[in-house]
């Protein structure tokens, strides 16, 4: 049986918010969603509407960062509530703030702790918890280190782990720089893959294209896309017939455009400005004749006083007087 979920869009913080989200899935029906990371005290003590108000865009996992194993099963608890299919333990990320609130990849060095919070969190919820994590941190960083890590936690209970296929480098790097700078060591996991044949596996890491993406699936269960996913979206209108095996009509862009200003318009009744939404647009038409011209009209448009979704419509008309 094929694996349920083999392509995702990684979850990147201050990018895949709900505004993103639902724009890809009107290009994807199948491709797995991710929330940002989300902190538990945040879900347990904030405003749940703005961290956790979704429109219906399932499959979405919810991404939880944290130490606190109690915390952890209690946001999970609330946002399995919510409707969200998945809850995943951020183990990967490599700043300044996720190291001072000892979550994210330092804790690739404590694995007994990871192992609780998964346990807590798979106690308090029906849905699946999966861990996403570097091959390494710091001198931490043998693939033996990564295996220890791997079986501690998935004797927890966590049967799917989502491997960045870099270490980090928790001093001396900016996250940025952790996202480049370190090489990547795809044959490791392979490598985990191999020896781990009763786990899902998973592979993120400068994944650029889908051709790339199906070669990977030769060797891991699944791919995780991240930067490309933001920078090229729609490339994403194929994720559903190539890699689900569904022959359903690709929505084109420009239909996107006319649901994306529906969608804007509720979103502006709601509260939200009309940039948070369009941001999110701005690649949407990358490598086409007339891109540049529809980054600049939203650029420069989107806040005029007055200004409504039609502005998108307008920036469309650049697109199509360039073909």
């Amino acid at each position: 049986m094929a694996f349920e979920h083999p392509i995702s869009i990684a979850p990147m913080m201050d990018r895949t918010d709900r505004h993103y989200r639902w724009m890809m899935r009107l290009i994807s029906r199948r491709a797995l969603l991710y929330t940002e990371m989300i902190t538990p005290n945040a879900i347990l003590f904030g405003d749940r509407e703005k961290l956790l108000g979704h429109d219906q865009e399932a499959p979405v996992a919810l991404q939880l960062g944290g130490d606190d194993a109690e915390a952890l099963a209690q946001a999970a608890k609330i946002g399995q509530d919510w409707g969200y299919t998945e809850i995943n333990l951020n183990i990967g990320c490599p700043s300044d703030r996720v190291q001072s609130g000892n979550f994210g990849a330092c804790l690739m060095k404590t694995p007994a702790v990871v192992a609780r919070a998964v346990e807590a969190v798979a106690n308090a919820v029906d849905v699946e918890v999966t861990v996403k994590h570097r091959i390494g941190v710091d001198d931490l960083d043998r693939y033996e280190d990564m295996v220890n890590f791997v079986d501690t936690v998935a004797a927890s209970g966590c049967k799917r782990f989502s491997v960045h296929a870099r270490k980090a480098w928790l001093q001396g790097l900016s996250p940025k720089e952790n996202r480049d700078v370190p090489p990547l060591r795809y044959e490791e996991v392979y490598r985990l893959k191999d020896e781990h044949p009763e786990l899902d596996i998973e592979i993120n890491g400068g994944i650029k294209t889908l051709d790339e993406a199906q070669a990977h699936l030769e060797r891991v269960d699944a791919v995780m896309i991240g930067r490309a996913a933001y920078d090229h979206p729609y490339m994403f209108a194929d994720v559903d017939r190539r890699f689900y095996g569904e022959e359903h009509d690709v929505i084109g862009q420009d239909e996107i455009v006319s649901a994306m200003a529906d969608y804007a318009e509720k979103r502006l009744v709601a509260g939200d400005k009309l940039n948070s939404v369009t941001r999110h647009m701005l690649h949407l038409f990358a490598g086409q004749p007339g891109a540049r011209a529809w980054r600049r009209h939203l650029s420069e448009n989107v806040w005029r006083a007055g200004a409504s979704p039609e502005v998108l419509l307008q920036a469309l008309e650049f697109v199509r007087g360039a073909e």
